[in-house]
């Protein structure tokens, strides 16, 4: 299967730089609206079969123009909203969240923030979530999600992309991977970056 992977559009709390996870989160801004819109044009080389939304507000919005274009419903699925920041919601300081975040790996699933969540969880109901959208049995599936949720589920699913220096992905950018949650996943895309020769038949 071939999943898209895209960040919500822009939010106030973005343009605050505030964390904004709980739900049911911050609307599109003007700017984010028009990424929305334009997001349509962006992917139009596509051949998107289902369209799935997260249960936060914004990701709802991103999806709307799409939708529409398409003639796809957006699907609201659960377990592909943003990682939780507990004690840490709505603060203007990240290092906390991102040093988690960071401080995750095979060898440290269980740590969390106050009221957050731990990798261990995360990646649970993440990927309960993708096998959920595999099972209808699409060739190409665009997913509406959130920026760090889909940073720490893609690289959990092909680590060796951290060597090219991704990382951040702006808003209604996205990730593109091929593959499965039975044979694995390998990153094709990640923003502008096109790492085309890791991927794998679907």
């Amino acid at each position: 299967m071939r999943l898209i992977l895209i960040r919500h559009g822009e939010t106030q709390s973005n343009v605050d730089r505030l964390l904004d996870t709980a739900h049911p989160g911050a609307p599109l801004t003007a700017n984010g609206v028009q990424q929305a819109h334009d997001l349509v044009e962006a992917i139009a080389h596509e051949k998107i079969d289902a369209l799935f939304v997260s249960t936060l507000l914004r990701a709802q919005q991103t999806a709307a123009p799409l939708a529409a274009e398409r003639g796809l419903p957006a699907t609201v699925i659960e377990g592909i909203h943003e990682i939780p920041a507990g004690v840490e919601e709505m603060s203007a300081d990240w290092r906390a969240y991102v040093g988690m975040l960071n401080s995750w790996s095979p060898e440290n699933m269980d740590a969390k923030l106050d009221q957050g969540e731990s990798a261990r969880e995360f990646l649970e109901r993440f990927d309960a979530a993708i096998a959920t959208i595999e099972a209808e049995g699409h060739r190409c599936v665009a997913v509406v999600s959130h920026g760090a949720a889909l940073r720490v589920w893609a690289l959990s699913q092909d680590p060796a992309v951290a060597a090219h220096g991704v990382g951040e992905l702006h808003n209604t950018e996205s990730i593109v991977l091929n593959g499965s949650s039975a044979q694995g996943w390998k990153v094709e895309r990640w923003g502008p970056h096109c790492l085309a020769e890791q991927s794998i038949s679907a």
